[in-house]
């Protein structure tokens, strides 16, 4: 038994009945899994952990001092503050299957719902059927939450549902009368977590981030009339399962730092409590056995992919029974007409409600974000400067240039960028009532064509900004959404699905406003997953995130193959996307699905990776990955040929059908499928089969993508995301 490497954090327990003071300052919080439960009395599980502790620590009082959380009802471990030798002590127990340092990770309408099809008033639509995900209780850990948010009034909600086990714990600005019968649980974990993370926050349930809250509401949040976000026409805003309950579980804390051991604490306490399903919009830890729990227990865990894109081998939370959501944009546009002093009329997009007079237009050095070199005071200012490498960032450059308008009084912004998906980083100019507009690098040197031809003053007057719906191409995948493959298992497809993270709006408070990432992404599927639920209140989570990605559009609304965004601009592929955009209305009837037992199947892959939910890894894992049922096939390293092995059941109404197999092989690539027709009778829902894959092209290759799909005579096309790459070595750095 080694110890798993791991960024520690320093800790000291705060409002904990075990933890009574810390001696060296040395010790930190380690994570010791211990698989499953051996007993099914959660204080019996306790008492044993306790007993491990005692023996290292010597003292039944130090064992007390130094708990920190006891995991006992879906897995069973602890967190406990120790020594490096201590950590090695209980490392080396033969029950002990792993032992690690508590790390750290960061957190990661209503047009996006319409655009997914997801219609409130269609009496035939999805959110009828599933009434509106009545009932469902979705887990979401995060931030906290706003109670008096309208998304979480319960007015017309019928009594908790009695197999609810969760509570409302009180604490600062926070007690059982804001829970609810929308907001029935809600919970806040700081033992564990360094003191200066609790500076300046609730010590409560209560959302100090705005983040939990914003998350929440995508998912769940009940229809608001008249929502006005600044910038936008008013309308209403709603959750994609907008009658689900909510169970808040605050892990994250000052600047949306999440502590490993409170996160995988929540996560226990969420499989017991009783939710249907759990949300995590946070970046870098993934939490593999301890969200494998909650996947055995029936209970699908979505995770957000990370916002590192668009470089590549940086999607996040990448375990195979997970659902990882990458973002995308959704058809709205916020188009604005500005006009030049030569007459030139151009267009960009910008959050500017009003119309301004001729504003003087000058060109200070915007590279270090103080616009050095010119006065701008009452001033139009211009950056531009396509030969600097941080114009290509402008999450970092945009925000500093805003700042340095407002600080100096300059009247406004027009930033030339490569396309870069953050319209809500306008917020402060429209809060300061100053037009910033954003224009692309053609529209950029057409301005400065002008400025360097203009024999008088250059001038430059704004127009309202207009709100467009259906005319902007769309999906796309963000430039910000992390990409595959992934560098710990590039044999697991990821990230699985897509869905809208691009300027979404949610709840924030007593308000309402936008927000971008990867981590407005993962709560459109998991409202998508309630529903489903409903529906199918027996799929496993395989099955759901099967309906979801084979299910999954490719192509926009017009036919066109999806984009994705970044530098330069390409067609998307599956490292960008998994199967494409999510599909909520042909979820509900997917054909076939691509089912696996957690329980075994996940197993062997914990065991082939050196760590089990049992000290013993009783599985055998002679079965190569490639093999694992997954709705998707990642053939990192095909030398000649390779057959993968996928089962298929029939889950549709008609037990009678006929699939034909639809092949588009990967270039370099023969691919072969037997038997290439499955037929399903009543006697016969489940078929397995084959597929050849043989390297024609044979050298030191990239990644080639490619699909199989199966189609019968009626709707369904049961597709999935293909990524090979031919190799003549096993392991050879792609560095050239």
């Amino acid at each position: 038994m080694v110890i798993d490497s791991g960024i520690a954090i320093s800790a000291i327990l705060l409002e904990s009945r075990w933890y009574l003071g810390v001696k060296a300052s040395s010790d930190k919080v380690y994570i010791v899994y211990l698989g499953e439960r051996k007993h099914d009395d959660p204080d019996l599980v306790t008492e044993s952990h306790s007993r491990m502790l005692t023996s290292v620590l010597g003292s039944k009082e130090e064992a007390l001092r130094s708990i920190v959380y006891s995991y006992r009802h879906g897995f069973s471990g602890f967190a406990a503050k120790l020594s490096k030798s201590q950590a090695q002590k209980i490392a080396e127990l033969p029950e002990v299957i792993s032992v690690k340092p508590s790390r750290t990770g960061k957190l990661l309408t209503t047009r996006s719902w319409d655009f997914l099809g997801v219609n409130y008033f269609e009496s035939s639509g999805l959110l009828h059927k599933a009434n509106y995900g009545e009932n469902i209780i979705i887990g979401v850990i995060d931030s906290g939450v706003w109670p008096e948010s309208k998304s979480f009034s319960d007015d017309g909600y019928s009594p908790v549902p009695t197999r609810w086990k969760g509570k409302c714990v009180p604490g600062e600005a926070f007690d059982a009368h804001n829970c609810s019968r929308k907001l029935i649980g809600a919970r806040y974990y700081t033992r564990g977590v360094d003191p200066e993370l609790l500076q300046g926050v609730y010590l409560s349930a209560r959302d100090s981030n705005i983040h939990g809250t914003h998350v929440a509401s995508i998912a769940a949040g009940n229809v608001v009339p008249n929502v006005d976000v600044v910038g936008m026409p008013a309308g209403a805003a709603r959750g994609g399962a907008p009658r689900a309950r909510v169970a808040m579980y605050k892990a994250c804390w000052a600047g949306g730092t999440c502590v490993e051991a409170a996160v995988i604490k929540a996560i226990d306490d969420a499989i017991h409590d009783g939710v249907d399903l759990i949300s995590m919009s946070i970046r870098g830890l993934g939490y593999p056995l301890e969200t494998l729990h909650a996947v055995m227990k029936g209970i699908p865990v979505i995770l957000a992919g990370g916002n590192d894109g668009p470089t590549p081998m940086t999607v996040t939370n990448e375990v195979p029974w997970a659902i990882t959501v990458a973002a995308t944009t959704i058809d709205r546009s916020f188009p604005t007409a500005f006009a030049l002093g030569d007459g030139q009329k151009l267009m960009g997009q910008s959050l500017f409600r009003n119309r301004t007079k001729n504003l003087e237009l000058v060109v200070p050095d915007c590279s270090n974000g103080t616009l050095e070199g010119l006065k701008v005071k009452g001033k139009m200012v211009f950056c531009y400067d396509p030969f600097n490498s941080e114009g290509f960032l402008p999450t970092k450059t945009l925000p500093d240039a805003i700042s340095a308008v407002l600080d100096k009084g300059a009247k406004g912004l027009i930033f030339a960028q490569y396309p870069f998906n953050h319209i809500e980083d306008l917020a402060p100019c429209v809060l300061a009532r100053i037009p910033c507009i954003l224009v692309d690098f053609e529209i950029a040197q057409r301005i400065s064509d002008y400025l360097d031809g203009s024999r008088t003053q250059p001038v430059v007057k704004i127009m309202p900004t207009q709100y467009s719906i259906g005319r902007e191409a769309a999906p796309r995948v963000t430039s910000f959404s992390s990409r595959g493959p992934s560098a710990r298992q590039p044999e697991i497809l990821k990230p699985d699905i897509a869905a809208p993270g691009n300027a979404i709006i949610g709840a924030c408070e007593d308000k309402f406003v936008v927000l971008s990432g990867t981590s407005m992404a993962a709560p459109h599927v998991s409202a998508v997953v309630a529903l489903l639920k409903v529906i199918h209140p027996h799929w496993s989570p395989a099955a759901i995130k099967s309906a979801l990605v084979t299910t999954a559009s490719v192509t926009d609304a017009h036919g066109m193959p999806l984009v994705a965004e970044g530098i330069p601009r390409k067609l998307a592929d599956p490292f960008d996307f998994g199967g494409g955009q999510v599909n909520p209305n042909k979820a509900v009837d997917p054909g076939l699905i691509y089912d696996i037992d957690p329980r075994y199947n996940y197993g062997k892959i914990s065991c082939n990776k050196g760590v089990s939910i049992d000290a013993n890894c009783p599985f055998k894992f002679n079965e190569p990955l490639h093999n694992l049922n997954l709705p998707s096939i990642a053939l990192p390293y095909l030398k000649k040929e390779l057959i993968v092995t996928r089962t298929v059941t029939n889950v549709a109404d008609d037990a009678r059908a006929v699939y034909k197999a639809i092949v588009e092989a990967p270039a370099g690539v023969r691919m072969v499928v037997q038997p290439s027709t499955l037929v399903f009778d009543a006697n016969a829902k489940v078929k397995t089969f084959n597929v050849t894959f043989t390297a024609i092209h044979r050298v030191q290759g990239i990644y080639r993508f490619g699909s199989l799909a199966w189609h019968d005579s009626a709707a369904h096309f049961v597709r999935i995301p293909i990524a090979v790459r031919t190799v003549i070595e096993d392991l050879y750095a792609d560095t050239s």
